[in-house]
């Protein structure tokens, strides 16, 4: 996880990367992720992208709380997401 300010309005800055090791789960979370979009987008930015089995997130943010609230949201999702798919994926023998 890397955060970074600029000197835009969108001064706060953080992106994270999640190794899911194929595709199909990346585009499984992306996919459970994307469907709730930013609650205050004049104040906080959401970009994802899969690539390589790998989940990519970048938000930008006006304020560092707007950037602290969204993050936290969307690491809540995607750890039950995650663990959606670790529950029900076929290699674990169900």
């Amino acid at each position: 996880m890397e955060v970074q300010t600029l000197s835009s309005p969108w001064q706060f800055t953080c992106d994270l990367e999640v190794n899911f090791e194929s595709d199909e789960k990346a585009y499984i979370v992306y996919a459970a992720l994307n469907v709730d979009k930013e609650l205050q987008p004049d104040k906080v930015k959401r970009v994802m992208s899969v690539s390589n089995g790998k989940l990519a997130a970048h938000f930008e943010a006006v304020e560092a709380r707007f950037l602290r609230a969204s993050f936290s949201a969307f690491v809540d999702v995607l750890t039950l997401a995650t663990r959606t798919i670790e529950e029900f994926s076929p290699e674990k023998g169900l």
